[in-house]
């Protein structure tokens, strides 16, 4: 009895020890997975930036006619959908969203 209580309890209670490998190996795993996210942050961060370029572009067209305002808002959706192929349904919704928010505004001022 004196000698398990020294050495803690029995190795069964723990599981089998963990062999140098398989540890380096989890380790590895993680690492990747940060540089996973930081590479979707920087999608992110180049997807605002794009955004922000179309608002200007949009109020620049403002003052174009309207049809042609819709083909360049189509020709950004086909750029951003081969940029990032799993970002671009959310980005499609927006932007026809921000469409016809501009539909609405130039029919008021006719």
């Amino acid at each position: 009895m004196r000698v398990q209580l020294l050495r803690g309890p029995p190795l069964s209670l723990l599981g089998p020890p963990l062999p140098p490998q398989q540890h380096q190996q989890h380790q590895q795993h993680q690492q990747q997975q940060q540089q996973q996210q930081e590479q979707q942050q920087q999608e992110k961060q180049k997807e605002k930036q794009q955004q922000q370029q179309q608002m200007k572009e949009q109020q620049q067209q403002k003052k174009k006619p309207q049809q042609h305002q819709q083909q360049q808002q189509n020709q950004n959706q086909n750029q951003q959908q081969q940029h990032h192929p799993h970002h671009h349904q959310q980005q499609q919704h927006q932007q026809q969203h921000q469409q016809q928010q501009q539909q609405q505004q130039q029919q008021t001022k006719e």
